[in-house]
């Protein structure tokens, strides 16, 4: 089924790639900068910056911040997603 593929190794190479994309940082900014939010690859919010000049507009604050980590928080999934399909690709399984 897995022609001569080490299961160990597999199994190491797997999780050493997990590992790698759990530490990556994804950051995404909205307001034309006046808000950056940076997320890992376990979806957790590690910082946010926030423009002094928004301070005194709470609304406008909250739906740039959302707008921010909503978007850091796509580009975490969709790199998720593409890491593995080719995590998957590049085991040869079958070959």
């Amino acid at each position: 089924m897995f022609g001569n593929v080490d299961l160990n190794e597999m199994l190491q190479k797997i999780q050493e790639q997990m590992q790698e994309a759990d530490n990556k940082i994804y950051t995404a900014t909205s307001g034309g900068g006046l808000v950056e939010a940076s997320v890992n690859g376990k979806f957790e919010v590690i910082d946010i910056k926030i423009d002094d000049s928004l301070l005194e507009d709470k609304e406008s604050l909250q739906i740039l911040l959302m707008s921010a980590i909503n978007d850091a928080i796509k580009m975490a999934v969709e790199d998720k997603k593409s890491q593995a399909l080719n995590m998957f690709g590049g085991l040869n399984i079958g070959q």
